[in-house]
C-alpha cells in the first residue's frame, strides 16, 4: 500500500476522475424475496384521503416481501472490465453514494467518470426496496438511529459533543465531514431491523447471481453481506473494496480459502481509537483479513490516517472524498480490472 499512500500525498484535494460521460442506459429492477401470506388480522375502516368515503381495509392476504432495489447506469463506452456495485451500510440506503449532503458529486458520479458501469442498491427493508408488515413478516420492530447516535458512531465527534443546537455541537478537531450539513445527512436515515439478515443476504446473493461478474465497493454493514456473498459465489466477484466494514465471517466456521483469489482492499478513516465500538469491530475484520492472507489471498489495507487526517466513517461524504475515490480507482487499475 505504500504506492497508494504516496499517491495520496501527491494528489490534489479534488482530482478529476475521468472526463464527461455518455450514458447508454439508466434502469432499475427489484430482485429477491417472494410471496408471504398474512392471516388472522382484523379488518377495519380507513379513509385514504380527506373527504373520501370510508374503505373496509383487510390486512390479510399475499404480499411480496424480502426484495431489494437496484438502479444501474451503463456507459456508452465503459473503461472497466466489469460493472461496479456500490453497497450501503446499516440504517442507510443507496443515497450514500449519490451527491453528498452538502451538494458535491458523490461516488456514483466519481466512478462513472472513471469509466465504470455503476449500480446502486437499496437493501431489503431500505428505501425503494419497500417495507413489509411487522411483526407479522419482519419480526420485531424497527430500530431508528438518533441524530446524536450517528454523530459519535460515525466518528464525526464525541458522544458528549452532540447538541441539538448546531452552534453548540463539538466535532473532532480536523474532521473532514461537512458538519454544517449534518442535519441534511441525517435525513437519509431509515429504519432497520435486527431480524432480517437472512432476507438481506438472500437478496444480495440473487443480485450477485444476476449482474456479476463484478467489482464491489461496500460500506459498513454491507461489508459482511458481500463477504458472505463472495464465499458463496467466489467466481462472481472480481474484487471487494470494503469501506470500514462493520462485520466479517468467522474463520473458525467459514473457509477463507474460497475467496483467496478475490483481491480485497480495506479502507479505514480516522478517530477509530476514540470510539469503543469501533475498537471492538476492527479486530473482527483484521481476523478475517489475516485468514485470507494465510490461505494465500491478497488483502491490502488503506489506513487514511497514515497520510490523511480527519476522515469519518462516512468518508465517501467527507471533504476529500474525490481524493479517496481516486486512490481506490488507482488500486482497481493496478489489479488489472480496467480495459
Amino acid at each position: 500500500m505504500r504506492a497508494l499512500l504516496a499517491a495520496a500525498l501527491a494528489l490534489p484535494a479534488a482530482p478529476a476522475l475521468g472526463q464527461d460521460i455518455t450514458v447508454r442506459e439508466i434502469g432499475s429492477f427489484h430482485i429477491g424475496g417472494g410471496i408471504t401470506t398474512v392471516s388472522g388480522l382484523p379488518t377495519r375502516e380507513i379513509i385514504f384521503s380527506p373527504g373520501s368515503p370510508p374503505f373496509r381495509y383487510d390486512p390479510n392476504g399475499d404480499f411480496q416481501a424480502g426484495q431489494m432495489y437496484v438502479q444501474y447506469v451503463r456507459l456508452a463506452n465503459s473503461l472497466a472490465r466489469f460493472p461496479l456495485l456500490l453497497v450501503h451500510g446499516g440504517g442507510l440506503t443507496g443515497v450514500t453514494w449519490e451527491p453528498t449532503p452538502d451538494g458535491r458529486p458523490g461516488w456514483q458520479m466519481a466512478f462513472l467518470r472513471a469509466g465504470h458501469d455503476v449500480s446502486v442498491s437499496d437493501a431489503v427493508e431500505r428505501g425503494r426496496a419497500g417495507w413489509s408488515r411487522f411483526p407479522e413478516i419482519f419480526k420485531g420492530e424497527p430500530v431508528f438511529r438518533t441524530m446524536g447516535e450517528g454523530w459519535q458512531l460515525f466518528r464525526v465527534g464525541p458522544a458528549d459533543g452532540w447538541a441539538r443546537d448546531p452552534q453548540a455541537r463539538r466535532a473532532y478537531p480536523g474532521t473532514r465531514f461537512p458538519i454544517a450539513a449534518w442535519d441534511q445527512f441525517t435525513k437519509q436515515s431509515v429504519p432497520r431491523w435486527v431480524t432480517t439478515d437472512a432476507k438481506i443476504q438472500a437478496a444480495y446473493d440473487a443480485y450477485i447471481d444476476r449482474v456479476c461478474p463484478c467489482l464491489v465497493i461496500v460500506h459498513s454493514q454491507g461489508g459482511n453481506f458481500m463477504f458472505r456473498a463472495a464465499l458463496r459465489a467466489p467466481d462472481k466477484i472480481r474484487a471487494i473494496i470494503a469501506i470500514e466494514p462493520s462485520g466479517a465471517p468467522d474463520p473458525a466456521r467459514d473457509d477463507a480459502a474460497r475467496v483467496k483469489d478475490i483481491p480485497h482492499l480495506m479502507v479505514w478513516g480516522d478517530f477509530l481509537g476514540e470510539n469503543a465500538l469501533w475498537q471492538r469491530i476492527k479486530p473482527v475484520i483484521d481476523r478475517w483479513a489475516a485468514a485470507i492472507r494465510e490461505k494465500g489471498g491478497t488483502v491490502e489495507e488503506l489506513s487514511l490516517p497514515d497520510c490523511i487526517r480527519g476522515n469519518s466513517h462516512m468518508l465517501m461524504m467527507d471533504d476529500n472524498t474525490d481524493q479517496i475515490a481516486a486512490l481506490i480507482q488507482e488500486w482497481i487499475a493496478a489489479k488489472g480490472l480496467m480495459r
